[in-house]
């Protein structure tokens, strides 16, 4: 029998990706070609606990389908990006320090009883790692994505896969202890990467020195308006984020790095100091064809990676076996 080609028809059928931050929600829709259909952003507070922001993004997601035509039984798979730790394999979140209530809550069963596929879930840094390797740089097999926001955490690309260790943890660099400050930590720590160089941190030692700053958003105000005091502390904050990863760069050996979060809206700064860091302490052999990079993605790279994921979920080869036996029979 000859064979015959078969082509998906990526515009007839879609798939979500949802970015939930601290303090807001974004969801995309796309076609399962990769192409972002329509996306959506709002204020919400993850705090807020998950039957709100949850039913919020439900209520998005049916907006958006209907905006476009789509019936949400066309939803092929849904991701979800959030800003803790989460289980993998089970899609849980696992004592997220800035998600009260949201412990082992069960956001794949949420999604599948009202729209039909099972979420799959994962930490924001890893999808936001995901979206940058698979749109700005997809000639990068080896790729750590750090963000630098009110946290500090790291995405890990491992010959074009994500890295996500045993349980899901993999990359929460902002809880290694850096030089001998005694910063108090959220984690209940003392002298951790987050603590000095987060967004947070700045702004409390900011405001301590008497300027308006309550977050990472206006440390990066005062950095574009040239507050010297914010200039001299994004690039020290810098230098604390470079000096952990020279020991990624030594240990993983990526040939491209890109840093990202909120702080990177100020990135000739935090970059001069992550560079100056990076290439001071890593080996040569290391650093021969490193690139350090800002983030190309910005502000949508969780939605767009979480839509990714869900992409390539339903692209696998099990799930297209499953579609290509339907067609054939």
């Amino acid at each position: 029998r000859p064979p015959r080609r078969l082509r998906l028809r990526t515009r007839e059928h879609a798939v979500a990706g949802v970015d939930l931050g601290a303090s807001h929600c974004r969801v995309a829709l796309m076609d399962i070609g990769g192409e972002t259909l329509a996306l959506r952003e709002d204020p919400l507070s993850i705090a807020d606990g998950p039957q709100a922001v949850l039913g919020h993004v439900e209520r998005t997601l049916r907006t958006l389908l209907d905006e476009s035509g789509r019936d949400a039984g066309g939803l092929k798979s849904i991701g979800v990006g959030v800003p803790g730790p989460v289980e993998f394999s089970t899609g849980r979140p696992v004592d997220p320090p800035i998600m009260p209530g949201w412990h082992q809550f069960p956001i794949p069963e949420f999604f599948a009883d009202r729209f039909g596929p099972r979420a799959l879930v994962d930490n924001d840094v890893n999808v936001m790692a995901l979206a940058e390797q698979r749109r700005a740089f997809p000639d990068t097999r080896y790729l750590l994505y750090i963000k630098v926001g009110t946290g500090i955490g790291c995405g890990i690309v491992a010959d074009s896969r994500l890295h996500r260790g045993a349980q899901g943890s993999a990359g929460d660099i902002g809880h290694i202890r850096v030089g001998d400050v005694e910063a108090p930590c959220r984690c209940g720590n003392t002298g951790c990467l987050e603590a000095v160089a987060g967004g947070a941190a700045l702004a409390r030692r900011l405001s301590a020195l008497g300027l308006d700053a309550t977050s990472g958003s206006d440390v990066v105000r005062l950095v574009k308006s040239g507050n010297r005091d914010a200039v001299r502390m994004v690039r020290e904050a810098g230098r604390a984020v470079g000096e952990v990863l020279a020991g990624l760069v030594n240990f993983f050996n990526p040939d491209t790095v890109v840093v990202g979060g909120a702080l990177a809206a100020v990135h000739d700064q935090l970059l001069a100091g992550v560079r100056e860091a990076v290439y001071r302490r890593s080996h040569p052999l290391a650093t021969h064809v490193l690139r350090i990079e800002p983030s190309r993605t910005g502000e949508n790279a969780a939605a767009i990676g979480a839509g990714i994921l869900a992409v390539e979920h339903a692209l696998a080869p099990r799930q297209v076996d499953r579609v290509l036996s339907g067609a054939v029979r």
